[in-house]
């Protein structure tokens, strides 16, 4: 196995390895050593059907639950994220985001694999939110150093939200609106890897509604300055995608968020999700 850095130190490319096999245990933990380092792994050219994900995704925790998006036929943890080449419905998670963090324990990480790969456009962005709380303005800091935020679904899968009912008919995703969207978590803004006990910021606005004790106009406005701060270019990564490539990331230490500049050709990806991380896990 042959781990390079991206330039930057954010993200790593892995080679000299066949994920259409079975991984040691000493490969696996080799892994999973360079996924909390890097944050962002890129595993090119491996011709995966959805055994070889499933198995891949459990090296490193149980799946996670994936709510409001059906699984793809005859599977119960893969999720399919793809657009038509004639859609016309809000493109998929172009917004920033951590993967729902509106639960009580939100997946540890994500796994996405690409099928179909337009020529163009469909590039990922990850921002890296170790560096957006290690250069953070110690003012913004100390904003924020204790503080609760409100996570909630209602905004993208409410039945008028994002993905919501008026437009269903128009999107190839299978996406299921539901009230329990209006369910709220609260989870703090700055916490520690529980892995690594390095600190970070998490999550933002959109799946964060509000501020816990904190009135509605003053808890938007702080998490707009939160915003305008952790996406900064300076945090973040660019990934280019192509066909067979398998990319995994830490869900408690970026933000991520997809991109559009495809239109005229059809986008298809898999995805799955890693269970919150237990001190108890035995996954290796």
């Amino acid at each position: 196995m042959k781990l390079t850095p991206k330039p930057g130190g954010f993200g790593a490319v892995v080679t000299d390895i066949d994920l259409t096999r079975p991984l040691t245990k000493q490969v696996v933990s080799a892994l999973r050593t360079a996924w909390l380092e890097h944050h962002v792994l890129i595993f090119p050219d491996h011709a995966m059907s959805d055994d070889d994900l499933e198995r891949f995704t459990l090296y490193f925790g149980e799946f996670g639950d994936d709510p409001f998006i059906a699984p793809i036929e005859g599977r119960d943890h893969i999720i399919a994220v793809q657009r038509a080449a004639d859609e016309t419905a809000p493109i998929f998670a172009e917004s920033w985001h951590t993967d729902w963090s509106f639960q009580k324990n939100p997946p540890a990480g994500t796994c996405l694999f690409g099928i179909t790969i337009p020529p163009q456009g469909g590039d990922t962005l990850f921002a890296n939110q170790h560096w957006a709380l290690e250069k953070m303005p110690d003012e913004l800091r100390r904003k924020l150093e204790g503080v609760e935020a409100i996570h909630s679904a209602r905004v993208p899968y409410a039945p008028d939200g994002v993905y919501g009912k008026r437009d269903a008919k128009d999107r190839s995703m299978d996406i299921r609106a539901s009230d329990d969207a209006m369910v709220e978590q609260r989870h703090p803004i700055i916490r520690a890897h529980p892995e690594t006990g390095r600190e970070a910021i998490y999550g933002c606005i959109g799946y964060i509604t509000g501020i816990a004790d904190m009135d509605q106009a003053e808890g938007m406005a702080l998490l707009a300055e939160l915003y305008a701060w952790q996406t900064r270019e300076e945090f973040q990564y660019r990934h280019k995608w192509r066909e067979n490539m398998l990319v995994m990331w830490d869900n408690r230490s970026v933000l991520h968020m997809a991109t559009g500049g495809y239109d005229g050709y059809a986008r298809k990806l898999h995805r799955t999700t890693i269970a919150a991380w237990r001190s108890d896990e035995n996954s290796l």
